[in-house]
């Protein structure tokens, strides 16, 4: 009996030793750890519900401070030059011209500036047209292994891109008129939280296979009215996509989900980019309309009027669900 009791206390004084570390929000429901793949096609492990410490670890981050912009024109297409908030004067000696259209692009998870997003869509904006090009680089608050970090750092990150904005139209005169902003995975979903910290007055938003994971749920997710023009493009919805419509016009190549040439999620995550590259080069993403996001992945379009998926120009005033094919490696578009 007394040797019962001891062990009972001995097992109670160590787990009472354990940290406690509390969860405090359940991102989605269903199972708690998922494995997420990451840009380099590994799979991880992730929590999708939040404890103190994580948010504790969100809280370091300091989007004001830790955010980079780094700015490509086609005078300097391949060496950035720094934008820093608040200088003026360094403002003035870069390349920005506040009389060309301007592109924000916005990475995902655990990437930064050289990611293979910003590697195609760089180059992609500047052949395409003489625009100003600014990539946004928050790795130090994307880059946590803990992907519920990550995903808490993406609204603040987003509020204060939006401040730059601000800042930036200030300074040079630009207009947000003349905006495009373009975010793909948890950045397409930050895409949004910048566009409506602005008034939702830029002129053109696209979210490429915006992040599912934790996003569910959550009320900071990309929508319809972040932007005068919204648009998205499903490549694997439902898994590290997300599935539903986002935008006023969500494409859904092949269904949205695998796409043709891979064998990975990784890979039809990452299609979106691609498929945007070249739809910002040379276009020719012809996109079916179809009735319903059922219809859409299931490729069973029938409905009257098509749509041209991505590219240079926002469609304004266009609303509705697409559906169209790929080849399986470039030149992706059939027409």
């Amino acid at each position: 009996m007394y040797k019962s009791v001891a062990i009972l206390f001995i097992v109670f004084a160590v787990t009472s030793a354990l940290p406690y570390d509390p969860v405090i929000r359940k991102l989605d429901d269903g199972l708690r750890y998922q494995y997420v793949q990451g840009p380099d096609g590994s799979l991880h492990l992730v929590d999708l519900w939040g404890t103190v410490s994580d948010l504790a670890a969100a809280a370091r981050y300091n989007p004001d401070m830790q955010n980079v912009y780094h700015l490509y024109t086609r005078q300097n297409p391949t060496v950035s030059q720094p934008i820093v908030v608040g200088f003026d004067a360094l403002l003035a000696l870069t390349n920005f011209d506040s009389s060309k259209r301007t592109i924000i692009l916005l990475h995902g998870w655990l990437d930064d500036v050289t990611s293979e997003f910003n590697r195609a869509l760089v180059p992609g904006f500047l052949s395409a047209e003489d625009v100003n090009v600014i990539v946004v680089d928050w790795s130090a608050g994307a880059g946590s292994i803990n992907y519920f970090t990550a995903l808490a750092n993406t609204l603040p990150s987003g509020v204060s891109v939006a401040r730059f904005i601000t800042w930036l139209n200030t300074a040079s005169g630009a207009s947000l008129s003349k905006y495009h902003v373009v975010g793909h995975s948890l950045g397409g979903h930050q895409a949004g939280i910048i566009g409506r910290n602005v008034g939702g007055q830029i002129a053109y938003i696209t979210a490429l296979d915006a992040a599912y994971p934790g996003w569910a749920n959550n009320v900071h997710k990309f929508t319809s009215t972040d932007g005068v023009y919204t648009e998205a493009i499903h490549t694997n919805a439902g898994l590290l996509g997300y599935f539903n419509p986002l935008a006023q016009v969500d494409f859904y190549p092949n269904g949205g989900i695998d796409m043709p040439g891979c064998s990975s999620q990784e890979c039809s995550h990452k299609r979106s980019f691609f498929y945007f590259k070249e739809s910002v080069e040379s276009g020719g993403f012809t996109g079916r309309r179809c009735a319903s996001v059922i219809t859409a992945v299931a490729g069973n379009c029938v409905l009257w009027g098509s749509l041209n998926m991505g590219g240079l120009v926002p469609k304004t005033g266009q609303t509705g669900i697409f559906h169209l094919e790929t080849n399986a490696a470039p030149p992706f578009s059939q027409g």
